[in-house]
This record gives C-alpha cells, sequence and structure tokens, in this order.
C-alpha cells in the first residue's frame, strides 16, 4: 500500500502539468502574436534568442532538477515503508515551497523572492532525506 505519502508525489506530478500548460500557452501565444515561424526557434539557442517570455520554460526545466531528488526520496520511503509525520511533514513543505517557487518563477519573477522559496524547499528536501536515512539506520 502506498500510503499518505503518494499525496505530495501526485501534488509534484500534479505542478509538473501546470507548469508544461503554462510554458505552452505562453510559447505559442508569444510565436502567434509575433509571428515567429517555428522552425526559427528549433534549438535552445534560437530559443533563447528568439523568445522575450521564457519564465514558463525555465522553470519546467527546474521541475527536473531537485525534484527528482524528491521523486526518489519518496518512492524509496514508499518502497521500504519509511514514513511517519516527520517524513509526510517535510515532503509536503517541499512541495509547497515549489508551488511557491513556480508561482513566483512564472509571473513577477522576483529572483529573491524565488531564490528563498528554493533554498527553502531545498533544505525541506536535504531534511528529508536525512529522516529517511535515519529511519534505515535505526
Amino acid at each position: 500500500m502506498a500510503g499518505p505519502l503518494v499525496w505530495p508525489l501526485a501534488a509534484m506530478v500534479l505542478l509538473t502539468l501546470l507548469v508544461w500548460l503554462r510554458l505552452y500557452q505562453t510559447r505559442i501565444g508569444e510565436m502567434k502574436r509575433r509571428r515567429i515561424h517555428p522552425q526559427s526557434v528549433a534549438t535552445s539557442a534560437q530559443m533563447a534568442a528568439g523568445v522575450e517570455d521564457s519564465r514558463a520554460a525555465d522553470n519546467f526545466r527546474n521541475l527536473f532538477e531537485l525534484p527528482v531528488l524528491f521523486y526518489a526520496g519518496v518512492l524509496l520511503a514508499i518502497q521500504t515503508d519509511a514514513g511517519g509525520h516527520w517524513l509526510l511533514g517535510l515532503a509536503w513543505a517541499f512541495v509547497a515551497l515549489r508551488y511557491l517557487h513556480s508561482f513566483i518563477h512564472c509571473t513577477y519573477n522576483r529572483v529573491m523572492d524565488r531564490f528563498k522559496a528554493y533554498l527553502l524547499g531545498g533544505l525541506a528536501l536535504w531534511a528529508f532525506w536525512g529522516v529517511l536515512l535515519a529511519s534505515w539506520l535505526a
């Protein structure tokens, strides 16, 4: 049985989907508005030079950095039946801070606000892994 840790995992998948949808909404909208031919932005270098708003695309890439360790940790916790309130609380803290980070990144994009959410989320993730490793050693 997956247990309660499956819910923060599902919430991260949902966040990734929402940012993916936002990426295509902003990207296609800008390309239509500015009449950018798709072939003129065929490579990442051309895309970086050709579009003005890369916030959602940048955030989408961010969702495959630290969150990969989150997914691995949650799946390991579920597989090894590690759990408890600390792991669940830290998992939800990480997810909430990633939602905040994505909101900031995809909207007003103030770097220091985004950095604070990123830093706190990272600390929650490292604490999650610390609690997970400690539960295996106990």
